[in-house]
């Protein structure tokens, strides 16, 4: 009776291995093809993607998708390195929105935390209530208000329009929160009987005991405001001061020939940041109790 017990589990275990990784490759297949597409010359991307039809239009042709390049070339990088200017403008208007907003967050956030954490003071809870609920609020919910406190402000056509709301988000406060939640508070409380006040007990104490928190929170806040759509399609008029987010949308219908090492070069640094910080973004989900 165990033979087949056995059997079966492996079988179970080999059509789970199966199941999974072509659901790995069916994921990976389009940054795959994005970025070989990348090493193509402009002339070929045009080639195989410029022509669109249907059943509907017998006259226009089917795309032809290529995952191999016929010539590996780095002209695309070179147009949108050295050629045109106008990538490299949008990549850093993009940075000028990601990382204030980071910083910003992680120094609100772990302030907000420490408060709700630590100190007593009436209607705590209440307020840490009221906190949940904006953050599970949807972002379409929110932008009307926003809208209009910046316009009041005079401050529409700004990134602070987008910078400010970002740093006073309240995710990273209730993700901080659990972190120092789990601090013991033996050492608080030692601190406290040594005449350490609050402000050296935040730094000498709390921050370091929390630094996986904190590149958790980093990580998904740049994640969050690189990727930026919305907000700046609503706030930022300006054509050329708009984020890379946005300009994407448009190279497909204006330059498609560069539109894969566009594409390449703007998920460039959102890779580099998740794959050196990936520890640290699992150390955080697991430890803040935000895995099921």
């Amino acid at each position: 009776m165990s033979k087949p017990t056995h059997y079966s589990k492996r079988i179970f275990h080999i059509f789970l291995l199966t199941v999974f990784s072509i659901m790995a490759i069916i994921y990976i297949l389009p940054l795959v093809i994005t970025f070989t597409n990348s090493l193509m010359s402009m002339n070929e991307v045009s080639s195989h993607y410029n022509t669109f039809g249907d059943i509907f239009h017998p006259e226009g042709k089917f795309v032809s998708m290529a995952i191999i390049p016929e010539r590996i070339t780095l002209s695309q990088y070179v147009h949108i390195l050295a050629e045109s200017p106008v990538y490299l403008n949008m990549f850093w208007n993009s940075v000028k929105i990601a990382v204030p907003v980071v910083a910003g967050q992680l120094f609100v956030s772990s302030m907000a935390a420490y408060a709700f954490t630590i100190l007593q003071f009436k209607g705590k809870e209440l307020l840490f209530f009221i906190y949940i609920i904006v953050m599970l609020l949807p972002l379409q919910v929110t932008l009307m208000p926003n809208y209009i406190v910046f316009d009041w402000l005079n401050m529409t056509d700004s990134y602070l329009a987008i910078i400010l709301p970002g740093i006073f988000n309240p995710s990273g406060v209730f993700l901080l929160r659990q972190f120092m939640k789990m601090i013991p508070s033996a050492y608080i409380e030692s601190a406290q009987m040594d005449g350490a006040g609050h402000i050296r007990i935040f730094f000498n104490i709390v921050l370091p005991m929390i630094k996986s928190g904190l590149a958790s929170v980093a990580m998904l806040t740049f994640v969050d405001y690189w990727n930026v759509v919305d907000q700046a399609a609503i706030f930022i008029q300006d054509t050329y001061a708009k984020p890379m987010s946005l300009f994407l949308a448009r190279v497909n219908q204006g330059q498609i020939g560069v539109s894969f090492a566009s594409s390449c070069f703007y998920i460039f640094p959102v890779l580099i940041i998740l794959f050196y910080g990936q520890e640290y973004l699992k150390e955080g989900i697991n430890l803040s109790g935000l895995k099921g």
